[in-house]
C-alpha cells in the first residue's frame, strides 16, 4: 500500500473513507485493461440510442438549446412526461409534480439528501444495487436490508418483515421493483398494503421503477403511481437509461407529491442545476414517440432471458429462475463462495465480464449478475465460456 491509502487524507468524512468500492467497477476496470472483454457486468443493452432521439439532439443543439433551464425541467419534457403517464397510470399525473433530474442515480441522491441524516435509517430489500444502499450511508443513515428468498416461482418478498423492520427513526422504504439485480416484481396487493402502512406510520414509500417498462407480462409493472393519491408519501423515480437505451445520456424524473417539490428543487439547484438542456429536449421526442422502440426491445429481451434460462438452467451448479422484469439474470452458483474472485477469473481467463453477486449487498454473495439485453449470437458465446468456468472452476 502506498502512504495515501495506509493514511487517510486530513478532512475526509470518516463515513465516506468507509465506504465500500463499487465492485462491478472494479471487475468492469479490471476487464477494461485487459481488453477484448465481452461487457455483460453494466446494465445496458448492446444497442445505441435509436437515431430518432440522437436527431432530435442534434436538431435541438442546431436551434441553440444549449442555455441553462429553470431547475423542474424544461416545461415542453415535464408536460410529455405527464402525458405519458396519465394513461399508464389510470390516473392524471400533473406536470408540476415532475422534476428533472440528470440522471435515475441523481434522482437517488437528491431524495436522500431531502429525507435522511445521521441516526435515521432507510429499509430496503436484498439484493439490490448498491449505489441505493451507499447514498444512504453518505449521508449518514443506516441500511436496514429485508432479504428476498429465491423461490420455484421467482424471487419473493415476505413484506410482514419489511414493515416490522421499520421503527420510528425509519424515514423510508426503498423499494426497486422491477428489481436489480434479480428480476423481481413487487406484486400490487404489496404495494397496496406498503402504501396503506407509509400512510399510518408516516413513512415515505421511495420507488425506483427505472425498469417499469422491462416486463415480460403486460405493458409496464404495477406503479405506486396507480394507487397514491397526489399527497400521499410516495417518491417515485424513474430513468430514460433503460427504456430509451440513453444510459450514457444521464437523465431522470421524480414524481413527488406537491408539498415536497420546492424541497426537490432546491436540492435539484444544489446539486446540477438540471439536466443537460438539449438533452431533454431529446427526451421529449423520446417519449412521445418511443412506444414501439420499447416494444422491440422488450420482445428482444425476452430471446435473451429465454435462451439465457434455458441454458443455465441445465447446469448441474447453477440455480437460475425465471425474471419477471427488468433485464438480468441473477443466479446462484453451487460451491461459489468468493463471487468477486469468480468473476475476475471468468474475465481474464475467458474475457467476459459478469458483475459478482457480493456487489449487491446481503444475500448476494454466491450469486452472478448477467445482462442478457444482448443478441443471442454474444450471449451464446458467452455462455460457452461461462458453461467452461463453472465446469473446471469454484
Amino acid at each position: 500500500m502506498d502512504q495515501m491509502t495506509q493514511i487517510p487524507p486530513a478532512g475526509i468524512r470518516p463515513g465516506i473513507l468507509r465506504l465500500d468500492d463499487s465492485r462491478i467497477r472494479e471487475v468492469a476496470h479490471f476487464g477494461m485493461k485487459l481488453g477484448g472483454v465481452v461487457p455483460l457486468w453494466f446494465g445496458e443493452p448492446d444497442e445505441p440510442t435509436p437515431d430518432f432521439i440522437c436527431e432530435a439532439a442534434a436538431e435541438a443543439l442546431r436551434q441553440g438549446h444549449t442555455f441553462y433551464t429553470e431547475s423542474a425541467g424544461v416545461p415542453e419534457l415535464r408536460d410529455a412526461l405527464a402525458e405519458y403517464l396519465t394513461p399508464l397510470c389510470g390516473r392524471p399525473i400533473s406536470s408540476d409534480r415532475i422534476v428533472i433530474t440528470a440522471s435515475g442515480m441523481n434522482a437517488i441522491q437528491i431524495i436522500m439528501q431531502s429525507l435522511v441524516d445521521a441516526g435515521t435509517n432507510v429499509v430496503t430489500t436484498s439484493p439490490l444495487w448498491p449505489n441505493c444502499a451507499e447514498t444512504v450511508r453518505i449521508m449518514g443513515g443506516e441500511v436496514r436490508p429485508v432479504l428476498l428468498s429465491m423461490g420455484n416461482d421467482g424471487w419473493q418478498l415476505d413484506i410482514e418483515r419489511l414493515m416490522d423492520s421499520c421503527d420510528a427513526d425509519t424515514r423510508a422504504l426503498f423499494i426497486n421493483s422491477p428489481n436489480n439485480p434479480t428480476g423481481w416484481v413487487m406484486p400490487r396487493a404489496q404495494q397496496q398494503a406498503l402504501l396503506d402502512f407509509a400512510r399510518e406510520k408516516g413513512i415515505w414509500i421511495i420507488a425506483d421503477e427505472v425498469y417499469d417498462r422491462m416486463v415480460f407480462e403486460g405493458m409496464r409493472a404495477p406503479s405506486f403511481l396507480d394507487i397514491a393519491g397526489k399527497d400521499d408519501p410516495v417518491l417515485v423515480l424513474n430513468s430514460f437509461s433503460k427504456s430509451w437505451s440513453m444510459t450514457g445520456w444521464r437523465m431522470g424524473w421524480i414524481t413527488a407529491p406537491p408539498g415536497i417539490i420546492p424541497t426537490l428543487l432546491k436540492m435539484n439547484e444544489f446539486n446540477t442545476a438540471s439536466a443537460a438542456t438539449f438533452a431533454q429536449h431529446a427526451g421529449v421526442v423520446a417519449v412521445k414517440q418511443g412506444e414501439p422502440f420499447i416494444a422491440r426491445s422488450v420482445a428482444r429481451y425476452r430471446q435473451g432471458r429465454d435462451l439465457v434460462f434455458d441454458r443455465l438452467s441445465q447446469h448441474p451448479r447453477v440455480r437460475i429462475v425465471q425474471p419477471k422484469g427488468a433485464f438480468y439474470h441473477f443466479f446462484a452458483v453451487d460451491g461459489m463462495t468468493d463471487s468477486l474472485d469468480f468473476t475476475k477469473r471468468l474475465v481474464a481467463e475467458h474475457r467476459v465480464g459478469l458483475a459478482p453477486g457480493s456487489a449487491f449487498g446481503p444475500g448476494g454473495e454466491g450469486h452472478l449478475r448477467l445482462c442478457f439485453a444482448n443478441s443471442p449470437e454474444i450471449l451464446n458465446h458467452c455462455l460457452d465460456r461461462i458453461e467452461t468456468m463453472l465446469d473446471t472452476a469454484r
